[in-house]
């Protein structure tokens, strides 16, 4: 049984029952953040290890994007490497925490998770997540131990919440009752940490008042772990490799913790002490350092490119083999109806080839699916919003998000 987009409202509510000295940065309304020099430090060790022969890393190019200010040629090597992994290996071969990480580095880097193309080939990885965190969420219920790790399904929650997907509140109540088990002590820092970024995620955008009620529970218990494990060993929670997500998470979930305070400033004393060299670590600690954290994925380097859905369809009821293809793409806001049928003909080119002539007033479509215009036959291809034909070309015709345009071929 599957446990994804479909899940039912009903079904889910079912199973619902001090301050720092100049060496280490500043403090400005409780918010830590750390010299520059130590962020420049740490973001060039990290662009260092992103090398030709190096298997990509996509938490490094995750706090690039969240720390800003990085190498450029490191950021699209990185990128590129990143796309082609992804067409090789994402369905068959990544587990789906991994994915997941691709998904929240390419929203940081302004990139479509739902069209990854590489090698002539695009994969869709939201729906290869959500595939996966089905699987996950299937093993939590009938087995009580996910497939792959919690960690892993925190993971899930967070790239599919960020990314405004479906199929994760079912995973964010399996997961909120495993950090509430009391016999589920043993768990990691590390998955408290990013258990505790997912279902801070999942709060914010569902609407679902029970679900509110257990995250907020569940947020309160995990991040008071956290702030008694901190005054117990001096700043120090779990160890110095958790405290990059931890930093993250502590700082996301003020309100949750309110009115007791985080003293981050002694918790940032005990990461300045350490010096990090290995690239994952300071990956993990750099947002922190500067007041953010992996939920700011989808809004730190993309907030002036959004991305819009647009439904199109060509059809053919004139001459020949008749014909029908519908298509959804994505493309960032603004863009012309051109672009439109460009991704379309990327993804399926073999339903949506078309070719263009230059007019005066711009290209004219002349031929989709290799049927072309005829002006014997006085065909040519029309398009239309709705039922609205098209006072625009597809030049500068811009569509609005959720719009639909069909290319009809007709007669004048």
């Amino acid at each position: 049984m599957m446990f994804g987009v479909a899940f039912s409202v009903g079904v889910l509510l079912a199973l619902l029952g001090g301050t720092a000295g100049d060496e280490y940065g500043r403090v400005a309304d409780d918010k830590c953040v750390a010299p520059q020099h130590l962020v420049s430090k740490y973001r060039q060790r990290m662009e260092e290890s992103v090398k030709v022969d190096e298997k990509p890393n996509p938490s490094i190019l995750l706090a690039m994007d969240l720390v800003g200010g990085s190498d450029e040629e490191a950021h699209k090597l990185l990128l590129h490497q990143m796309k082609e992994e992804a067409v090789n290996t994402a369905e068959k071969h990544m587990s789906s925490g991994q994915v997941a990480l691709y998904v929240l580095a390419l929203l940081s880097s302004c990139e479509n998770p739902r069209q990854v193309h590489a090698f002539s080939h695009t994969v869709d990885l939201i729906s290869i997540l959500q595939k996966k965190t089905d699987e996950e969420v299937t093993s939590l219920e009938v087995n009580g131990v996910p497939k792959t790790t919690l960690f892993s399904v925190s993971l899930d929650i967070l790239g599919l919440c960020l990314a405004q997907a479906g199929g994760y509140e079912e995973a964010a109540v399996a997961l909120a009752k495993k950090m509430l088990d009391p016999e589920e002590r043993r768990r990691s820092v590390d998955t408290n940490a990013v258990a505790t970024l997912a279902l801070t995620c999942t709060y914010e955008h569902t609407d679902i008042s029970n679900l509110r009620d257990l995250l907020s529970e569940t947020l309160l218990v995990v991040t008071t772990g956290f702030l008694n494990e901190q005054e117990k060993n001096d700043g120090m929670i779990g160890n110095i490799y958790s405290m990059g997500l931890v930093l993250q998470a502590l700082e996301a979930t003020r309100e949750f913790y309110a009115p007791r305070k985080w003293n981050c400033a002694q918790a940032f004393s005990v990461v300045y002490k350490h010096d990090f060299t290995l690239p994952m670590a300071i990956a993990q600690v750099l947002p922190a350092l500067v007041g953010k954290s992996y939920l700011d994925a989808s809004k730190v380097a993309c907030a002036h490119s959004a991305s819009i859905e647009v439904h199109y369809t060509v059809i053919n009821k004139l001459r020949g083999e008749h014909f029908s293809f519908h298509i959804t793409v994505h493309v960032p806001e603004g863009s012309t109806l051109l672009k439109v049928l460009q991704e379309a003909e990327k993804e399926k080119p073999k339903e949506f080839s078309f070719k263009t002539e230059q007019t005066f007033w711009g290209p004219m479509v002349v031929s989709i699916h290799d049927l072309a215009a005829n002006t014997n036959d006085k065909t040519y291809w029309q398009f239309f919003s709705g039922k609205e034909p098209l006072q625009e070309g597809v030049g500068t015709y811009k569509p609005k998000a959720g719009e639909h345009i069909e290319a009809i071929f007709s007669t004048y």
